[in-house]
């Protein structure tokens, strides 16, 4: 019998949440994400040594002063991780923009841009890269533009249904609510410390998002993402997309549990959902409101910046070699 993983290819597109090569080898998902604390724990790894080291060469030919080296050599360390990634699966990576700028839609925009001539000068077309940017009104305003101009990109640090209807009505290619975030914040913050899978808050707010984007036929797609077990994933069997860390995929590739599909677009159309539309006051005000989305967002933009200086030091270090 097909293992689970392999049941749950058939109904939707399986990502790996990793900037790990040999567990993308392994488990041959589709897409790949990254983001600055997955690239940092990549980067400590030994068989990764090389491609620090060329990001810092590359930094000392192009930055003319240490600020600048640092900064040049950060950018090509993603894209570096990007281009290995890309030469393992078929379909995209997504390259995440500075935490730091989560609040500067033009930096955004630099950034990405940068990004994407970075690939292009290693011959990777935009069209296999997705830009990522963390979900708050500036993001969003970033995205909307980028879109505008042929760059794809990928709304990360997702908890609300109001960051989920900003994205779609900006025309973005995607977004990644994070199912295991919101799920934490419920267990320590609510009387509840355990959710059968179809309970379960972070699966709700997936299934809400994805129903709400195919009533009205949003061509945004949704990638669930930030996993603590299978069954969370399993109950979302049918989504456009999920983001696995390896862990999990070892699980779902050892599993023989027969899966059926839970979402479906059929479905959602045939649901009486009312449409709603957003300016900025009221994301702002919706946002607000909801207390684990703003925390959560919070927390998720401090975490990736704090690894992000990291990996900066790292580079740092190198750089005075």
């Amino acid at each position: 019998m097909a293992s689970t993983l392999e049941q749950l290819k058939k109904l939707t597109t399986v990502v790996a949440d990793t900037g790990d090569f040999e567990s993308i080898s392994k488990y041959k998902p589709t897409d790949a994400t990254t983001n600055p604390s997955l690239l940092l724990a990549a980067s400590k790894m030994p068989q990764y040594k090389h491609l620090m080291e060329k990001a810092v060469q590359y930094g000392k030919s192009n930055g003319s002063t240490p600020e600048e080296q640092v900064t040049e050599a950060m950018d090509k360390i993603f894209v570096l991780f990007g281009v290995e990634i890309l030469k393992l699966v078929p379909g995209r990576v997504s390259t995440e923009v500075d935490a730091r700028l989560s609040f500067d839609v033009e930096g955004s925009i630099e950034k990405a841009k940068k990004f994407i001539k970075l690939y292009e000068e290693a011959g990777i077309s935009k069209e296999r890269i997705l830009i990522k940017l963390s979900t708050t009104w500036e993001g969003v305003e970033a995205a909307r533009k980028l879109e505008e101009e042929g760059i794809h990109c990928n709304m990360t640090l997702l908890f609300s249904f109001a960051q989920a209807v900003a994205c779609a009505e900006a025309g973005v290619t995607l977004i990644s609510p994070f199912v295991g975030r919101i799920l934490d914040w419920h267990v320590k913050n609510t009387d509840s410390k355990e959710f059968q899978p179809a309970d379960d808050p972070g699966v709700k707010s997936v299934t809400a998002i994805y129903n709400y984007y195919k009533k009205f036929g949003y061509k945004t797609v949704v990638m669930g993402a930030s996993f603590r077990n299978t069954g969370q994933i399993t109950e979302l069997a049918g989504c456009d997309l999920l983001t696995i860390s390896p862990s999990l995929l070892e699980k779902l590739s050892n599993s023989s549990e027969k899966i059926s599909q839970k979402l479906s677009k059929d479905e959602a159309e045939k649901l009486d959902i009312e449409k709603v539309s957003l300016d900025e006051k009221k994301f702002r005000w919706l946002l607000n409101e909801d207390a684990m989305a703003t925390e959560k967002l919070a927390e998720g933009i401090r975490k990736f910046a704090v690894d992000a200086v990291k990996l900066e030091d790292m580079i740092k270090a190198e750089l005075q070699k």
